[in-house]
């Protein structure tokens, strides 16, 4: 989608494994998080070509996921890689011209160097206010909970680099707990149990692809995915094989990350004021991220922590459509801008 108009303002969900590029009416681009270089450093593919392209390439050319954990970690790479994809919504626009505002959303537990090279990134594309969102209350935004109530609110969002649990009340944090345990935790879990188990070495792209067809964190579910057939390398003798993996294999592989997450749960539970967890109890959990895409979380957690647990029918979409609200109504919104 091309867009021509002049000091336009956009909203950008810079995530750990998908970068969306939205303005008030909604998304514009949606694209993986990846960036390939060629040996003189300049740009050869982004977003969707980029990781086609990734544990695939040669030595000529240099494959980036430029962010690690939730955060930016390799700031040359990052600040492309959005050039790239803002290039590719606003094709035709002269970047000396600028934009109006850009918005983006920020995990809650970063520090402030962190942050600080988020805005630096931004600033490389002209813009003429930039200002910062915090994912949590972005995320609680776009799931439509009315944030600026004092009525508290337990969000969880588990991402691609790190879960966020976090209490909201009057458009602010009171209570919080952040892990580097997510979804890429999972495809790493799942890439172990293969190199162990069966002395079988299997890509990150090929874990990812078994979390998402397989994936399940209870043995038990009312309507199991088909097994899948997974095709690596042996380890020993080098020569391609493949293997079987049915969910309740992915769930006994997850377990120790999703009672991880459970542990965090409660002591965010633990910390929380006593006048907003009675609130919680009303109004029970709140989860969104592409992690509450496993089969049976929902569940899961209603047995081990109680509350009941909704989940966001738009999981991905969520902090993008916050950030989005956000950018129509910035004064609206002023007290969550950062």
């Amino acid at each position: 989608m091309l867009k021509l108009f002049h000091n336009h303002s956009f909203a950008i969900d810079l995530g750990n494994n998908n970068t969306i590029i939205s303005d008030e009416s909604g998304p514009l681009l949606a694209q993986p998080s990846y960036i390939v270089f060629n040996s003189a450093r300049n740009v050869k593919a982004v977003g969707d070509h980029a990781y086609a392209m990734f544990e695939k390439t040669h030595d000529e050319l240099v494959p980036v996921k430029p962010l690690r954990g939730g955060v930016i970690a390799d700031y040359e790479s990052a600040t492309r890689m959005i050039q790239e994809m803002v290039k590719q919504v606003y094709r035709k626009r002269n970047f000396l011209s600028g934009f109006g505002h850009v918005i983006s959303g920020v995990p809650y537990s970063t520090t402030e160097v962190e942050r600080r090279a988020l805005r630096d990134a931004l600033e490389q594309i002209n813009s003429k206010k930039s200002h910062l969102v915090f994912e949590p209350l972005a995320a609680a935004l776009g799931m439509g909970l009315a944030i600026r109530e004092p009525q508290g609110k337990l969000v969880i969002d588990i991402g691609g680099g790190i879960t966020e649990i976090v209490v909201i009340s009057l458009s602010g944090i009171a209570a919080f707990q952040s892990i580097k345990v997510a979804g890429d935790t999972f495809d790493e879990s799942i890439q172990d149990h293969f190199r162990k188990e069966y002395n079988m070495a299997i890509g990150l792209k090929t874990a990812e692809q078994i979390k998402i067809q397989a994936g399940a964190v209870s043995e038990k579910l009312a309507i199991p995915p088909a097994p899948m057939m997974v095709k690596g390398k042996d380890l020993v003798s080098g020569i391609p094989v493949t293997r079987r993996i049915g969910h309740a294999d992915v769930a006994r592989i997850l377990e120790r990350s999703i009672a991880q997450i459970e542990t965090a749960i409660v002591q965010t539970l633990e910390t929380c004021p006593p006048e907003l967890a009675a609130d919680i109890s009303e109004t029970g959990i709140h989860l969104t991220g592409g992690g509450s895409l496993l089969r049976g979380i929902r569940e899961r957690f209603e047995r081990s922590i109680k509350l009941a647990v909704h989940l966001d029918p738009t999981p991905l979409q969520s902090v993008s459509a916050g950030i989005s609200q956000a950018l129509a109504a910035p004064q609206k919104f002023q007290s969550i801008l950062v």
